[in-house]
């Protein structure tokens, strides 16, 4: 709540009543008629407003200061309806002794009678009359509201007498909470007056508990609409979690139950500490003015931190770039301490409303009915509390035993306790981290047989789990600026932490069955769940984190009480936590030296189940769209070759006898179906060792189906399109001659269809016919399914093949007329990297850069273009970014090892990456261009010290 008591500064700068007011009044000196006299108001009100709203903007962009932008806008509303109210009575609808029933009270309602108007929010207003209104009622009304509109402004109405706004508030909390935050703007004060004394008399006496519940469920409602989560990455500021409305609620909550029109009051009911009142103003200070700065960067109400504006929002407000964290990231972990901030006072406050209900014998029945104990902590109202406010001051330990007791008997902890947890975190320090018995009791917590993620994040939501863990601690609210990460670090991490738990209890062994088998195998849970906790930990520090990570593994792995040999697991599992997914999903698994390969860098069957586990709920945890049956099916492969590796058999061996295995198993089932040893054995020869392997026993039957009936054809093209909903994706299956160029006209095709390659898997059969296979998704990322587009994808196949179109010349087209894609604000260095290790046979090319429709042709395009066969193509996609790997041989079937070669390769890849668009920068506000030169000066000054060395 803005206090609307504070004055805004030098006010006549904004709008000065008296001399609108005499402007008004000359403008219709000798003119008659509410039309003519609106007609004359016009141009002086828009005038004024578009003066003082112009005053109101450079002074924000000055000062920063939400709350003064928002009470001055306010100031300026106030004013301007005031002025109109009393032109309106003194030259439309006079009464200068105005009977019972012309009396009329203009009221703010909403945000406006809070005294919060951001610069683009909407004004509601309340016109308030007795009983019987008179004719003049209604006109004075129509004549102020016609006029507002006229001059631009967003104005929501009601016009009711005391009576009916009392009855209705009874009906209906909405109402109730609008009358709640009611502000007399001008008219009949005593009217005004007599509505907040009813109200308070008639509306709120005994039904505070009511009034409290419905503002929670109401509470939750929203949350569960916004994502139920106060870190997802592109927040709701005023109705997300954290958010404004989160404070509103707080506010609304107070003035109901307490009467108090300012939250500083509520130091007085014995509720929040001042600090917790100062909390509550810097919160609200902040989230005042990214919103003030995103309705004005918007120039309409917008209320959601999307990618396109956060860019901008931090460079307004002098967020600048620095070692380990990019100015828009700095930003975004600020506004997510905010709203955990937030989450803290709306704990904190409801632990006082309750303490205080009881104290004024609401309740009923006596708590002490309901009191027991649980390990040495009273139970009150069936959730775990403490004996005295200051217990966790005196005892800090026991700080870390209350949540290890909650978890174990699946208690909910007391709000009291909470709050006495966040307010005694001073007493964590370094001696009492290193304490052993605290120690084991965090790891007690981290690897609970349940829901130890509940728990944690309980610790992390009162500040307990970041001050235990200062490493943890710097990871808090902090966020990754990109479209592939969901959640911020910290939530990630307990994310990971609680689906690690779920596979471990056999609660998703249908999504996971490799996972869930193995874990039973796990010789070390700690490790496991120590090495979850720590995969992410050193985000942030502007270097390698996997490495960064390694390290601080080794520094507090001791401290949890781990010997060295599972320390130094821990920390090998922190430093390669990323090398089974990336050889998985970038790397051929045919290939038996990738398989080789990262035998070599696991080596122990232990550490490959280990690391099998921690790989999935690392992806899992990503997001709730990141995890599907593709990646699954990578990873399941890749951990039982390595496996198989390992048991002794050699790459190479273990993979002719899986490809004489799907051979056979092939031909079984195409023996059932009616086909003949002979079509069988021509069949089988077609393809090598790598296209067996490469698919599954399905796609094998349903490609050998395809080619028999496209040999019986004249058609020298064959499609199939199969659409997975499991897998979320479209399997697209072409068979042609192969010829130079294919998988370049193909991926030009699919392309302008719409659709996204998430994979590909190029195979050349000894017949020199392509039997090639595309998994395709749409742009939400579901399957491409629609009837109409997979119609248009074969014809844009055929054409593509036949000369017909040609690809670039139409996505240049068509990215002129097309909406901006919302990865156009993310700025991925574009990445060109050629391995001549990774394969013996092949040249392995990794291209990363940012997303953007026909990518993938362009890509393909300029390695026709240098004379390559694509192999393999290996197609990822990480939000904004693409990593696509392709495996390729030069015209003679040979890798490309000529250097200059390699250079033309790399320089006509790096082209294909580049994107044309060009990037405009925000109007910088005063700080920021402060803040900027502050940055270069440092900047100057140190290249100066260095160049002196």
């Amino acid at each position: 709540m803005i206090d609307t008591t504070v004055k805004v500064k030098q006010q006549r700068r904004i709008v000065d009543r008296l001399t609108l007011q005499e402007e008004l009044a000359a403008a219709v000196q000798g003119i008659q008629g509410e039309a003519e006299v609106r007609a004359a108001w016009l141009p002086i009100l828009k005038a004024a407003l578009t003066k003082g709203r112009e005053e109101i903007r450079n002074r924000f962009f000055d000062d920063q200061d939400g709350a003064e932008c928002v009470r001055a806008n306010c100031f300026l509303i106030d004013q301007t309806i005031r002025v109109l109210y009393d032109a309106i009575s003194a030259h439309l609808y006079p009464a200068p002794n105005p009977t019972e029933s012309e009396r009329i009270a203009v009221v703010a309602v909403g945000g406006y009678g809070r005294g919060e108007l951001a610069p683009q929010s909407d004004i509601d207003l309340l016109f308030l009359h007795q009983r019987k209104p008179a004719a003049r009622i209604d006109q004075v009304v129509e004549t102020i509201l016609y006029t507002l509109w006229d001059v631009g402004l967003k104005v929501g109405h009601s016009t009711r007498s005391v009576d009916e706004c009392l009855r209705q508030a009874k009906s209906d909390w909405t109402i109730c909470t609008a009358l709640l935050e009611t502000r007399y703007i001008w008219g009949d004060k005593a009217l005004f007056s007599e509505l907040r004394t009813s109200f308070r008399k008639t509306v709120v006496a005994g039904r505070e508990t009511d009034f409290l519940d419905a503002k929670l469920a109401e509470r939750d409602d929203r949350h569960e609409r916004m994502g139920d989560s106060r870190y997802v990455l592109e927040p709701n500021i005023k109705d997300g979690k954290g958010g404004l409305r989160d404070l509103h609620t707080l506010y609304w909550t107070a003035k109901f139950l307490y009467g108090v029109d300012d939250i500083s009051q509520m130091t007085t009911e014995g509720g929040l500490t001042k600090s917790e009142i100062d909390r509550f103003g810097r919160a609200q200070n902040f989230l005042w003015s990214v919103r003030c700065h995103l309705h004005y960067l918007a120039n309409r109400p917008e209320e959601r931190l999307t990618f396109d504006v956060q860019p901008e929002l931090a460079h307004r407000m002098a967020y600048t770039d620095r070692a380990g964290g990019s100015g828009v990231e700095r930003f975004m972990r600020h506004y997510f301490l905010v709203a955990k901030d937030v989450g803290d006072l709306t704990r904190i406050f409801l632990a006082a409303f309750e303490a205080a209900q009881k104290r004024r014998g609401l309740l009923r029945l006596p708590a002490a009915l309901f009191r027991r104990e649980m390990e040495g902590f009273p139970i009150d109202g069936q959730r775990l509390s403490i004996p005295e406010k200051k217990y966790f001051r005196e005892n800090p330990i026991e700080m870390l035993r209350i949540f290890s007791v909650a978890n174990r008997h699946g208690l909910e902890l007391h709000p009291d306790a909470l709050t006495a947890v966040t307010r005694a975190l001073g007493k964590i320090n370094a001696a009492f981290r290193d304490d052993p018995a605290a120690n084991r009791l965090f790891v007690d917590i981290l690897c609970a047989d349940e829901d130890p993620d509940k728990t944690l994040r309980q610790m992390n939501e009162c500040g307990l789990f970041g001050k235990f863990v200062p490493d943890f601690g710097r990871v808090v609210a902090q966020m990754q600026y990109d479209m592939y990460h969901v959640y911020t670090t910290d939530e990630h991490t307990i994310r990971a932490i609680g689906i690690l738990n779920r596979i471990e209890r056999g609660l998703l062994n249908e999504d996971h069955p490799v996972a869930s088998k193995v874990i039973r195998q796990v010789q070390s849970r700690e490790v496991l769940y120590v090495a979850t906790l720590l995969h992410d930990i050193a985000k942030g520090r502007g270097g390698d984190h996997s490495e960064l990570g390694a390290e601080v593994a080794r520094e507090l792995c001791p401290r949890l009480g781990m010997n060295a040999e599972d320390t130094e697991t821990v920390a090998w599992l922190v430093l390669h936590h990323l090398a089974m997914s990336m050889t998985a999903t970038k790397r051929d698994l045919e290939d038996p030296k990738t398989v080789q390969d990262f035998v070599d860098l696991v080596q122990s069957p232990e550490r490959l189940r280990l690391l099998l586990c921690l790989t999935v709920v690392d992806i899992r945890a990503v997001g709730p769209n990141v995890w599907n049956n593709w990646k699954a099916t990578l990873l399941r492969e890749l951990y039982w070759r390595a496996e198989e590796v390992m048991s002794g058999a050699s790459a190479s061996e273990g993979r002719i006898r899986r490809a004489e295995a799907a051979k056979a198993r092939l031909a079984e089932r195409l023996e059932k179906e009616g086909w003949q040893e002979a079509d069988i054995a021509t069949h089988l020869a077609r393809g090598g060792k790598g296209y067996y392997l490469a698919l599954d026993d399905d796609t094998l039957a349903r490609h050998a189906r395809l080619v028999r009936s496209a040999n019986g054809r004249t058609d020298e093209l064959t499609l199939e399109t199969r659409i997975d909903m499991d897998k979320a994706v479209t399997e697209l299956t072409v068979y042609c001659t192969d010829h130079p160029g294919l998988v370049a006209r193909l991926s030009g095709a699919i392309a302008l269809a719409g659709a996204t390659v998430v994979d590909a898997k190029i195979s050349t059969m000894k017949d020199g016919m392509a039997l090639d296979t595309f998994l395709l998704q749409d742009a939400e990322g579901g399957a491409f399914a629609r009837p109409d587009r997979l119609a248009r994808l074969s014809v844009l196949i055929r054409q593509s093949l036949a000369g017909e179109i040609k690809p670039m010349e139409e996505l240049i087209k068509r990215a002129k007329s097309a909406l901006p894609s919302r990865t156009r604000v993310f700025t991925v260095a574009p990445r060109v990297l050629i391995d001549n290790q990774a394969s013996n046979s092949h040249t392995v090319i990794e291209v990363n850069g940012r997303d953007r429709p026909g990518l993938l042709y362009k890509l393909t395009a300029a390695l026709v273009e240098q004379r390559l066969q694509i192999v393999l193509a290996k197609v990822s996609t990480y939000g904004e970014q693409v990593v696509d790997v392709f495996y390729v041989k030069d015209t003679f079937g040979m890798k490309v090892e000529h250097k200059g070669k390699l250079d033309q390769i790399r320089q006509a890849l790096r082209y294909a990456l580049l994107d044309g668009e060009e990037k405009t920068e925000p109007p910088p506000t005063k700080l920021a261009k402060k803040a900027l030169a502050k940055t270069q000066a440092k900047r100057a000054a140190r290249q100066k010290a260095q160049a002196a060395e």
